[in-house]
């Protein structure tokens, strides 16, 4: 039988139709680019920064527990997925370079219109 019916030939029918607050948002991908962001107004009429892109990051070291904001100067790699890095794109989990060093991103920069990074310990070579 063809998709979307029963064994009898019968059809499935929707009990619904798909509501506004069942939707899927607008997928907002962040580029390392000059600062850009948007208000979205949320539920309850509150309101949300999106970024769409940014150059500058706030990198905290953990040893000295002390955060800069330092310019990236590319990302490195992304573990979800290889091809957002070869596009420069910003998202939780990057590896970035930054004027400190390499820095991983531990927030989701299009939500909070903001990129937090913590400065990762870089390893001697022998």
């Amino acid at each position: 039988m063809g998709y979307g019916r029963k064994t009898t030939g019968g059809k499935y029918h929707k009990f619904r139709k798909k509501k506004k607050h069942s939707l899927p948002g607008e997928e907002r991908k962040v580029k390392l680019k000059e600062r850009k962001s948007k208000v979205i107004r949320t539920r309850g009429k509150n309101l949300k920064t999106a970024l769409l892109s940014d150059e500058f990051a706030n990198v905290t070291d953990p040893k000295t527990k002390k955060t800069k904001k330092v310019k990236i100067t590319n990302v490195l790699e992304t573990p979800s997925n290889r091809f957002l890095a070869r596009q420069n794109i910003l998202v939780k989990s990057a590896i970035i370079e930054t004027e400190l060093g390499k820095a991983k991103i531990t927030n989701r920069p299009s939500q909070e219109g903001m990129v937090q990074a913590l400065l990762i310990k870089e390893e001697k070579e022998k």
